[in-house]
C-alpha cells in the first residue's frame, strides 16, 4: 500500500493556526481547498455588496492555493458555491464560467444563512486531482 505525504497549504491567514485549518490540503494527487471567502491581502472584504467581484476574488485565491500545491484550476473536479442569497447564483456563475467553462467540474450551488463576516456574499470550495500524477 502506497502512503502519501500530507502537505498543508497556507495563504498566511492568521486564523489558520488559531482555528486549526488550512487553506488547502494535498495528499498525493488529491487537493481540497476549503471554504474560500472574498478577502484581499489586506484582510478586508473585496467587492462589498458585489457578488461578481467576490466570486472573482474567491477563485483567484483558490487558483493561487492550487498553484502553491503544484496544481491549477485545470485539475479541479468539484466546485461548491455557497451563497447568502440564492438569487445571486447567476451573477456568481457568470464569473465562475470564465474560469471553468472548458474544465467543467461537477458543481453544487447552495444557499446558507450567514458567514462569519456579514460582508461576505459567497464562499467557494473546490477539490482537485492532479491528472497524470505518479506516471
Amino acid at each position: 500500500m502506497k502512503v502519501f505525504d500530507r502537505e498543508l497549504i497556507s495563504n498566511g491567514n492568521p486564523m489558520e493556526a488559531i482555528a486549526g485549518f488550512s487553506r488547502a490540503v494535498r495528499v498525493g494527487p488529491f487537493i481540497s481547498v476549503g471554504g474560500t471567502a472574498p478577502v484581499g491581502p489586506d484582510g478586508k472584504t473585496v467587492g462589498v455588496e458585489d457578488v461578481a467581484a467576490q466570486t472573482r476574488q474567491c477563485i483567484e485565491i483558490i487558483k493561487a492555493s492550487l498553484e502553491q500545491a503544484g496544481s491549477g484550476l485545470e485539475d479541479v473536479v468539484r466546485t461548491r458555491v455557497l451563497l447568502i442569497n440564492i438569487e445571486d447564483w447567476k451573477a456568481a456563475i457568470d464569473v465562475k464560467k470564465e474560469y471553468f467553462r472548458d474544465i467543467r467540474p461537477v458543481d453544487t450551488i447552495m444557499s446558507v444563512d450567514k458567514f462569519v463576516n456579514p460582508e461576505w456574499l459567497i464562499e467557494i470550495e473546490v477539490d482537485a486531482v492532479i491528472a497524470g500524477w505518479g506516471e
